[in-house]
């Protein structure tokens, strides 16, 4: 029975125990009269705890610290953005304006979401537009001057 291992004779052998601060001791031991607190101010009277990441006048540690939480920033929609000059000065009348066109032309490259049409510019040439996204600005030129256009589901795989 002397080999059992009981709770009571159990024995943290990982680090040795450390010593308690002994302050107010006097003034050969460093913390004795003020006990380390300082000399006035909050943190020097009774009862006064510090809250955890306080900085002492910088920015707390918690206000820096970004949010926890969902954030839909991941899964936005990028559109590559195309001004209508820059239609106006790559395509030929009769036309179909979309996404492979455009990298056809050099006009995109890499992956995409789709294409937003913005206001930029004119458009002269007769073009049928099939993009994701319009500016408003960009729809009423394009209803102006009677151009065809449709506005296609953004793609889900960029």
């Amino acid at each position: 029975m002397s080999d059992m291992v009981t709770l009571h004779s159990l024995k943290n052998t990982s680090k040795p125990a450390k010593a308690r601060k002994r302050v107010g001791r006097g003034i050969g031991s460093k913390t004795g009269k003020t006990c380390g607190r300082g000399e006035k101010g909050a943190g020097s009277r009774a009862g006064s705890k510090l809250r955890l990441g306080k900085e002492g006048g910088n920015v707390p540690l918690f206000m820096k610290v970004p949010l926890r939480g969902f954030s839909n920033f991941r899964f936005r929609r990028e559109y590559d953005i195309i001004n209508l000059d820059q239609i106006n000065n790559a395509f030929q009348d009769g036309e179909t304006v979309d996404i492979s066109s455009m990298r056809k032309k050099g006009l995109l490259s890499g992956p995409t979401h789709g294409v937003k049409i913005l206001g930029n510019g004119d458009l002269t040439k007769n073009v049928t537009c099939n993009v994701q996204a319009l500016s408003n600005t960009a729809r009423e030129k394009l209803t102006r001057a009677k151009i065809h256009f449709t506005i296609s589901p953004a793609n889900n795989n960029p």
